[in-house]
């Protein structure tokens, strides 16, 4: 049945992500660039060019007001993420053993460190590419990097958003002054790393560049996923699973939206990492 498939592949393609997933990831790009956006503008009031992008926005009223809806979403999706894994959970009816070390499982291993290394190796052409199954190594640092940032980031920036109420619960002063730095400089940290390291791992790879599409779209070609997740291709034809996950291509019509509203993103995420280069050199000149 696979090779029938097989035999017909520019109509086949894999579903890669549910529309959850892709629903959940749409939320993380429009509010994290929208807090990058405006707490950038907030964090450089003092540089001429932040004080002009907020006029252009309403004032500075307005831009924390956006800063403020778009950390609500963060909150959000944060804990739609967690009920969806729960409730995939008890639908698989899987242990929390498998969640953190099974095949699939997104909790970093011994064998990320080894892919790492024959990563490194292929880069330089002394080794052969690895056999990624479905998460590599660096998907799952960008996964676990959202828990850190709604962590330092979101809840250092709750207590900016709330002080009175966090100081009546006898938490002292000094520690809001703290959450401000802390706030201020790993969102900075995590704009940057956002908009370069994963910008070049999803998407400027040499065999993704300049887009990959799967994220919007969420399947990708049959051929293409067995070359690029060899592993996890072999783990589904093994256990039968990968008949289930097989579909038509995306409408074309869908496929136009979601590039134009990806090159929107990513167009606006590389124009921020210029905004951060500028902000450097006027900063420490």
């Amino acid at each position: 049945m696979i090779e029938n498939h097989v035999n017909h592949k520019e109509e086949v393609y894999y579903q890669r992500f549910d529309p959850f997933l892709r629903f959940m990831h749409l939320i993380v790009i429009i509010s994290f660039i929208s807090l990058a956006f405006t707490g950038m503008i907030i964090k450089f009031s003092g540089i001429g060019v932040f004080q002009i992008l907020s006029q252009i926005m309403g004032g500075y009223e307005v831009t924390g007001f956006i800063h403020r809806v778009a950390a609500f979403f963060t909150f959000i999706y944060l804990v739609a993420h967690l009920v969806f894994l729960m409730y995939n959970k008890k639908v698989s009816k899987r242990s929390f053993k498998y969640m953190f070390s099974g095949e699939n499982s997104m909790v970093p291993s011994k064998r990320d460190a080894i892919e790492f290394w024959q990563t490194m190796k292929w880069f330089f052409r002394v080794g052969p590419r690895p056999d990624y199954g479905r998460w590599t190594y660096w998907e799952k640092f960008d996964y676990f990097a959202v828990f850190w940032g709604v962590i330092i980031i979101g809840f250092s920036g709750l207590l900016l958003w709330f002080p009175e109420f966090f100081t009546s619960l006898g938490i002292p002063g000094e520690v809001i002054n703290i959450a401000t730095i802390i706030h201020s400089d790993e969102a900075l940290l995590a704009t940057g790393f956002i908009f370069t390291i994963h910008f070049f791992n999803t998407h400027f790879r040499p065999d993704k560049f300049p887009m990959d599409m799967v994220i919007f779209t969420g399947s990708v070609p049959l051929e293409e996923f067995k070359l690029d997740r060899p592993r996890q291709y072999k783990y589904l034809v093994e256990t039968g699973k990968l008949e289930k996950r097989l579909v038509g291509p995306p409408s074309p019509i869908f496929v136009k939206i979601s590039r134009i509203f990806g090159f929107t993103a990513l167009s606006f995420g590389l124009f921020l990492v210029l905004l951060i280069i500028y902000s450097m050199i006027f900063v420490y000149r």
